[in-house]
């Protein structure tokens, strides 16, 4: 994680979860982020998996120049790459465990904006399969921002924060195939199904 709002949005979360694997939708207070709120966003757990958004921050917004509560989170990406969002949400869920992701949010008459995604794992009212915990951070704030919207997001890499503690020895055994993977091919590969990990390996460091 490089930027101070995702790392503090991280501590905050595994400060409330303490031993569990994840903590309560209700846990969370938002006048102690008040400050990072803009940024925050927090996902419902469909049958679908396409994650309609419950909560969006006021600068998610406007990156998209549209209120994205209800709208789906994974509709936000580029039509090839649903499936890998989809994927990648799953695997938060299913594993209870948090991910990074560099992406970059395109625009058709503008360089595109870098961001970092964080997502994180949460139960509401004792489920376990409920909430993600989200925050959607720029890099660096484009000229275009605010004034015209964003096209779709694009994934440029990712991994589980704690892939090295948990990661899925098959996965590792097969570093050098996975070196090569592009966030595209995660909803083709049999290792992304539910109830499994991927990891990514490579790419731009996050």
């Amino acid at each position: 994680m490089r930027q101070a709002t995702t790392q503090e949005l991280y501590s905050y979360w595994n400060k409330l979860r303490g031993a569990r694997l994840s903590p309560a939708r209700e846990d969370i207070d938002p006048s102690e982020i008040r400050h990072i709120l803009a940024d925050t966003m927090i996902l419902e757990v469909d049958d679908e998996r396409q994650f309609p958004i419950r909560v969006s921050g006021s600068r998610l917004n406007a990156l998209f120049l549209d209120e994205l509560k209800g709208q789906s989170f994974v509709g936000l990406f580029a039509p090839g790459e649903r499936a890998a969002a989809s994927e990648m949400a799953s695997a938060v869920v299913e594993g209870a465990r948090p991910i990074v992701a560099g992406l970059v949010a395109d625009q058709s008459d503008e360089p595109p904006a870098h961001l970092e995604l964080l997502l994180l794992p949460l139960r509401c009212h004792g489920r376990t399969h409920s909430r993600v915990l989200g925050m959607l951070t720029p890099t660096a704030l484009p000229s275009w921002f605010s004034l015209r919207r964003a096209d779709c997001l694009r994934m440029i890499a990712m991994r589980f924060i704690d892939d090295d503690r948990d990661a899925d020895p098959a996965l590792l055994a097969g570093a050098d195939s996975a070196r090569a993977l592009k966030p595209s091919d995660l909803a083709n590969r049999v290792g992304t199904r539910r109830r499994s990990f991927f990891v990514i390996r490579g790419g731009r460091p996050i």
